[in-house]
């Protein structure tokens, strides 16, 4: 079976954002021997003048979204990940629910599944400023990602996506020693959470190694190969192939990727948008590219 790898998230958290790129250099490097779940952590049931995340520094003292525009460009700027915090001003979410369960409706489909349904959804929220909080939202994302939309229109009224939901929301909020010594909790809606983006790494035999918070790419790699992932990639892919294994990459995400400096990937992604080999996708802090 290879690793499983347990990755605590929600769609709409800047932190987990901010980790793609690490996370899909991981995938790139160790590919097949990791099997990916995605635990939903519910970030929010319900923004409003009550919410409290100390997390994102949200506290009361002033309007949430007002503290949501601001802890989210604070995250872009340290994690290089492009994010439009309008959403807040404009259209806020009602609550992260919905599309936490939406992941869990994908996963109906398969691993893959959930995996291109929770990165729609992110891109969705953090960069396309979509409310992606009610069920027609939530239906529209699983045709762009490619996933049968009738069935999952069943699927995400289903008990089954509930149950599997909540038994999430218990998991988060069993917080592990480790975790609680890395000082690596966080209360949210006055419910004590592990902090986002966290993951385990559970080897065959059942040891278990963590990763807490954000952390940087070695840490990740560490407890992967431990838990006994194997490296199966030769060297870094150029953005094309990197483009063509995941879909649409950041600027970030091709930098850590390919492992070059954020200057010359930059000339290499404009040089293949003139020749009409990529298209580039402005965002307010940043560039997403996918093939033309």
């Amino acid at each position: 079976m290879g690793v499983l790898v347990r990755l605590y998230t929600d769609p709409a958290c800047p932190w987990s954002w901010g980790a793609e790129p690490k996370l899909r250099r991981l995938d790139w490097e160790l590919g097949r021997s990791l099997e990916w779940r995605f635990v939903m952590g519910g970030l929010a049931r319900s923004f409003g003048p009550d919410y409290r995340d100390t997390e994102a520094r949200i506290t009361g003292e002033a309007s949430c979204f007002d503290d949501l525009v601001a802890n989210w460009l604070e995250v872009a700027a340290e994690t290089g990940m492009p994010t439009d915090p309008r959403i807040w001003r404009q259209s806020p979410l009602s609550s992260t629910y919905p599309a936490c369960q939406g992941v869990k409706a994908a996963a109906d489909q398969g691993l893959q599944a959930a995996g291109r349904y929770l990165r729609r959804a992110r891109e969705a929220i953090m960069v396309e400023r979509r409310k992606a909080d009610h069920a027609e939202a939530l239906v529209a994302l699983a045709g762009e990602a490619r996933l049968d939309v009738e069935r999952f229109r069943i699927d995400l009224d289903s008990n089954a996506s509930l149950e599997a939901f909540a038994a999430d929301l218990d998991e988060v909020r069993r917080i592990p020693d480790e975790a609680r010594a890395a000082g690596k909790v966080a209360t949210t809606e006055a419910r004590e959470r592990v902090s986002f983006p966290s993951a385990v790494f559970i080897a065959e035999g059942g040891e278990r190694r963590g990763v807490w918070g954000s952390q940087p790419y070695d840490a990740y790699r560490d407890a992967a190969l431990a838990a006994g992932g194997e490296v199966v990639a030769q060297g870094e892919p150029g953005p094309i192939e990197a483009i063509e294994r995941f879909g649409r990459c950041a600027t970030k995400e091709l930098e850590v990727l390919t492992g070059k400096p954020r200057p010359i990937v930059e000339a290499e992604l404009w040089t293949l948008a003139r020749e009409w080999r990529l298209r580039p996708v402005e965002a307010l802090t940043g560039t997403l590219w996918e093939l033309a």
